[in-house]
């Protein structure tokens, strides 16, 4: 038996929540520094799957993945967090790139939640015709 749409769209709307809460993770620690590369913070991006079989339809999350992109560094010397060489480094977040993708996540959702409104209204423009 194939989902309905509330099912597919649900599971689109969890996706995009997902999304929007790494973005805002991404964010809150956008202007974090670290004594080294490995303990600087490193932003996380999901992934997703579209489900498309004959019973199952909508999105999955695979999983949670961390940017391969390098942190920066900064010379620093006075800086409290700073190594032995007077280096800080600073969290990969691309402040940019993640308002793009808030935004987008935000554009989809909306939808998600205009397709499910008009979906019920169609529902009871039905039941109404049977009346």
């Amino acid at each position: 038996m194939a989902q309905s749409i509330f099912d597919i769209a649900g599971s689109a709307m969890r996706a995009q929540n997902l999304r929007l809460n790494t973005t805002a993770s991404n964010l809150a620690n956008a202007n974090s520094v670290a004594s080294s590369p490995e303990e600087a913070y490193r932003a996380r991006h999901p992934v997703f799957a579209a489900m498309l079989d004959e019973q199952i339809g909508g999105v999955r999350t695979m999983g949670i993945v961390e940017s391969a992109r390098e942190p920066e560094k900064r010379y620093e010397p006075g800086h409290p967090l700073a190594n032995e060489d007077g280096y800080i480094f600073s969290s990969n977040v691309d402040s940019i790139e993640e308002m793009a993708n808030m935004m987008a996540a935000t554009r989809s959702y909306q939808s998600n939640v205009d397709l499910l409104s008009s979906v019920k209204q169609l529902m009871l423009q039905t039941l109404k015709m049977g009346n």
